[in-house]
């Protein structure tokens, strides 16, 4: 079902934006972007997370790490991961499949300034095996994203 509500969300908001589907598990970054053949920055990862009573997904690029006291600071208090059952219940997506598409509950979406270095990423789309390749600014638009810094900067490979 996941899948196919974030193929409703693109044919009634960008029916331009076709979804890729592939035979291999691209549930992790790595496997993502070894998939797509791209450098698992361009992977845009989407963080759901619960702050106080509030329940919240940020999208950052995918070798980025959330920076605790940068998201104290923007959301107002210290942020837990959902797990997987309390992920796929808000979401309706599975863990590794999680995207700000099609979503089962209206949730406020942040997109993190991370993936503005890239004109392209590679987010999931409601499944382990399918994704789309955006611009960030667009995922911005459709799901009607704030843009936040609450991620680490990423680092040099030595």
């Amino acid at each position: 079902m996941s899948l196919e509500s974030v193929r409703a969300f693109f044919a009634t908001k960008a029916p331009d934006i076709d979804i890729i589907e592939m035979d291999t598990s691209t549930a992790t970054v790595a496997l993502a972007a070894e998939a797509h053949g791209v450098e698992p920055g361009r992977i845009a990862k989407t963080l759901s997370l619960r702050v106080g009573e509030r329940t919240l997904l940020v999208v950052t690029r995918g070798d980025a790490r959330l920076d605790n006291r940068k998201v104290r600071a923007t959301f107002g208090g210290k942020a837990s991961m959902l797990d997987a059952e309390q992920v796929q219940a808000v979401t309706g997506h599975p863990v590794g499949g999680v995207c700000p598409f099609g979503l089962a509950t209206p949730l406020p979406v942040y997109c993190d300034i991370s993936l503005k270095a890239y004109d392209q990423v590679v987010p999931a789309a409601g499944s382990i095996h399918a994704a789309v390749r955006i611009d960030p600014l667009r995922i911005a638009e459709l799901v009607e994203a704030d843009w936040v810094d609450v991620c680490q900067p990423p680092q040099a490979v030595e």
